[in-house]
């Protein structure tokens, strides 16, 4: 079973003629996704990759019935064209562009959750329910169906992370990229207790980094969940008041450190990998216990 997203979901894609958006609407149609709609204001009646585009999410929803956005805009655009697709009753968004200013990402935060919409990003590589449905520019290859979850605020990382259990033979249910902005949709707390409740989710992966106090947040909440949760942490070697490749990655404060949160993980019952390729390995010992947490 996968979570949030699956073979029934009909995808739009807004922003679907420009580069990345034709691109991974390629990508996302060769993997299987129901891409139905694209959206390019002025762009109405053209086709890409076999799917028709309109000038609205209002006239891509009355003729397809899309229930799912992904959006290739440009940063400035994306708080639009969010709050377009929301306001026809698109109930999962995929926002791809980093640097959305921060008021607005507010913005459709709040709007999100006064919809029960479901937001994934932005800064987001996306969301991928192995042989169901991508949304998401992650690697076709890296990944095949399983009982891991994974929810990762690093893109390249979480590919790794995947790529590796699929190779020890662990499959994964949904993987998740949370997002690398500062303000973002899903959490891990968020993700935790939709995986806390998939029956075909057998263990949890949780690939962090410096910045922030969502690991530490969810450390807490792993303390009373029934399934294991492995973590990997990124930015060991970081230093204090520099941001390291996401919005989100900086230590303030002395808030948010690699230390603090390993220290919250382990403290919470998740085993903590040194390496990405342990990851594999730990997951695998919990296999091997009937997915069993330690203690």
């Amino acid at each position: 079973m996968a979570i949030v997203i699956d073979e029934k979901t009909k995808v739009v894609v807004q922003g679907i003629t420009g580069n990345q958006g034709s691109f991974h609407t390629r990508q996302m149609l060769e993997y299987g996704t129901r891409v139905v709609a694209g959206v390019s204001p002025g762009k109405a009646g053209q086709v890409v990759h076999g799917v028709p585009v309109y000038d609205t999410v209002s006239e891509a929803a009355a003729k397809h019935g899309v229930n799912a956005s992904i959006i290739f805009v440009p940063a400035p655009f994306v708080k639009d064209a969010a709050f377009e697709a929301m306001d026809n009753g698109i109930k999962v968004l995929v926002l791809i562009p980093e640097h959305i200013p921060v008021h607005d990402a507010m913005e459709i935060m709040a709007q999100a959750r006064e919809r029960n919409v479901t937001v994934i990003g932005p800064n987001t590589f996306g969301i991928i329910s192995p042989g169901k449905s991508k949304m998401g520019i992650m690697p076709n290859t890296n990944y095949v169906p399983g009982p891991v979850g994974i929810a990762a605020r690093s893109g390249t990382l979480s590919y790794e992370v995947a790529a590796g259990l699929t190779v020890a033979g662990l499959g994964q249910s949904t993987v998740i990229g949370l997002g690398g902005d500062r303000v973002v949709g899903l959490t891990f707390m968020d993700v935790l207790k939709r995986f806390e409740q998939d029956p075909d989710t057998k263990a949890i992966v949780l690939v962090g980094e410096i910045g922030g106090t969502a690991e530490e947040e969810a450390a807490e909440y792993i303390k009373g969940m029934s399934k294991p949760v492995v973590a990997y942490l990124a930015g060991k070697s970081a230093p204090p008041g520099k941001r390291m490749g996401h919005a989100g990655a900086i230590i303030e404060r002395g808030k948010g450190t690699f230390e603090s949160k390993v220290t919250a993980l382990k403290a919470g019952g998740a085993a903590v990998a040194e390496v990405p390729w342990e990851v594999a390995q730990l997951v695998k010992q919990l296999e091997d216990k009937g997915w069993k947490a330690e203690g």
